[in-house]
């Protein structure tokens, strides 16, 4: 892009702290011999008048979006406002939401004026240089565009097979690294075809030189960005490989934390290793089981070896110091709703320390979307897709599996009711009854539509007992409730919830104030505040009968709050 033709690469995030990814190695791409278009991030959040007016504030001639499940309704309506204040600003869109679009887009609406295919940096540069020569685009591969009253299809093409011709957009400074998370790809492609996923049509792999690699890791390390988040779809695919990366941030990292997704079946021996002596912290592991159940995983064309997956992940587990985050989808074919509750039950079973539960999307142009009409699977048309039905699922049992999927976020993933959810899932059997039976009051009540702070969680939880489950279970899940809440919350006798029983006697408060001033007396000149508090327990399985505790609380500048718990015995 030669100077005079000024071009705006826009895209919409959903939270202010994302960064984008694709638009700075566009940028990138496109900058090389063409100049260098400006990245201009904003959020869905934001009105639309505001974000028209930064736009056409620095009047460019072309605005390229970066378009994505979340953000298609709103860019396209910028666009179309776009067009009203400047018909002759030439926009574009490209992406994985808008890849598969056609002529109707351009009919529905009249300010777009081209559309890019699959990876952008070929056409969108190929488009570029076209447009700044005034000649029209033809050729340009995986490009769709304006022509008078007609949309001209390009030809097909494949995308880069040299991913270093991209020059490093971090070298350029090109990313925003002061938002805390960065985004960073060392490879595109995906080894497996998973019907539902769009990498399943490109299963090639391709990966950046180990150089490239190591310089931009390096570069975004000694800038000690809090969390890269790195996308690449099966980041261990070639296990030598991944043990290079990971030996090389284990040697330069100085403060920041990594994210992976990978395939845990795919862990070799030397991987698992390695990976025990990653100080605690570093990593997280997003780990994509979707099913346990076999048929309902080659239908969807998902090869992974299950036993190996859990024996690994276990392993995982007990060493115990990296975050691990495992996927299930529901509304996959062929799996019923307690057919999914067991798949659930069998991930639980590995103790993650995320579940995470989400519906299938019928993303267009993937598989799973060309064949919903012959599997049954009925699907909201517009983003982000969801299933809404299948021949294994209603419509109400899906709703029931979103409900869950909340209920885990509230329960499991936050981490701080363990001692409850064990109880409430042996008393149901397995944790996915547990959470059924939840559920079901969650519904009644019209809790899933409120939000909640984590008193108001706790509370609820407690109603939930007294209307649900008589004694003597119902009096020991409330105090094993009683005792999560106090494990991780400072709580204040004076404003304490319901489910505590302060009932101490003289002794008892006696032996309290000693308790507390002998702690108070180790921690001086220490720069802790210590606080506390003290109930009585009837019910703990681990402490029947009367149990008075002590949580002793204290709190350090720039660290988050300890809890220390202790029997309180009563004085001889």
């Amino acid at each position: 892009m030669l100077a005079g033709m000024r071009t705006l690469l826009v895209t919409l995030h959903s939270k202010f702290i994302h960064a984008s990814l694709a638009l700075p190695y566009l940028a990138a791409y496109c900058g090389t011999t063409r100049g260098e278009p400006r990245i201009r991030e904003h959020t869905v959040h934001e009105p639309r008048e505001q974000v028209l007016a930064a736009l056409l504030a620095e009047e460019p001639e072309v605005i390229a979006f970066s378009v994505y499940l979340w953000n298609r309704r709103e860019t396209l309506d910028l666009i179309d406002a776009l067009h009203a204040a400047r018909p002759e600003v030439r926009c574009v869109v490209g992406g994985p939401e808008i890849s598969f679009d056609g002529p109707e887009l351009f009919a529905a609406h009249p300010g777009l004026a081209a559309l890019v295919r699959g990876e952008g940096e070929i056409p969108l540069r190929g488009l570029l240089a076209a447009w700044q020569q005034k000649v029209r685009p033809l050729g340009v591969p995986r490009l769709a565009w304006r022509d008078g009253e007609s949309v001209v299809e390009g030809p097909d093409g494949p995308p880069l097979a040299d991913l270093d011709a991209i020059p490093s957009p971090f070298a350029a400074g090109l990313v925003d690294l002061s938002r805390g998370l960065v985004y960073y790809e060392t490879s595109r492609g995906c080894p497996y075809t998973c019907a539902f996923c769009m990498s399943a049509l490109d299963a090639s792999v391709r990966s950046f030189s180990r150089e490239r690699i190591a310089a931009d890791l390096g570069l975004l390390m000694a800038r000690e960005v809090a969390t890269i988040k790195l996308v690449d779809r099966t980041f261990n695919y070639d296990a030598a490989r991944a043990r290079e990366i990971f030996r090389f941030i284990l040697r330069h990292n100085r403060a920041s934390r990594f994210h992976f997704e990978i395939g845990a079946h795919l862990l070799d021996e030397d991987t698992l290793r390695l990976l025990e002596q990653v100080p605690p912290g570093l990593f997280q592991f997003e780990i994509g089981v979707q099913s346990t159940l076999p048929a309902t995983l080659a239908a969807v064309n998902r090869r992974a070896d299950l036993r190996r997956l859990a024996a690994n992940v276990a392993r995982l587990r007990r060493a115990g110091n990296i975050h691990l985050h495992l996927d299930l989808i529901a509304g996959l074919p062929g799996e019923s709703y307690h057919e999914f509750l067991a798949s659930l039950d069998q991930v639980a079973a590995l103790r993650p320390h995320h579940l995470q539960v989400e519906a299938v999307k019928l993303l267009p142009g993937s598989p799973l979307r060309a064949q919903a009409r012959d599997l049954g699977l009925r699907h909201d048309p517009n983003p982000p897709y969801r299933v809404l039905e299948t021949p294994h699922l209603s419509f109400a049992e899906l709703e029931k599996l979103r409900g869950l999927g909340r209920l885990l976020d509230l329960t499991w993933n936050s981490g701080r009711m363990p001692g409850f959810l064990e109880g409430l899932a042996q008393a149901h059997g397995t944790l996915g009854a547990a959470l059924d039976h939840l559920d079901s009051y969650w519904r009644q009540q019209g809790l899933h539509g409120q939000p909640l702070s984590l008193r108001g969680l706790f509370e609820a939880l407690d109603a939930y007992l007294q209307n649900t489950c008589a004694p003597p279970l119902g009096l020991q899940l409330r105090d094993l409730l009683a005792r999560d809440y106090a494990r991780r919350e400072r709580v204040v006798a004076t404003s304490a919830p319901p489910f505590f029983d302060l009932s101490l006697d003289a002794a008892e408060l006696a032996e309290i104030s000693r308790r507390v001033r002998d702690a108070g007396a180790a921690l001086r000149g220490q720069g802790v505040k210590l606080q506390y508090f003290a109930a009585v327990f009837h019910h703990l399985p681990d402490s029947p009968g009367r149990t008075p505790l002590l949580f002793l609380y204290e709190t350090r500048t720039g660290a988050g709050l300890s809890v220390k718990e202790q029997p309180l015995y009563r004085p001889a």
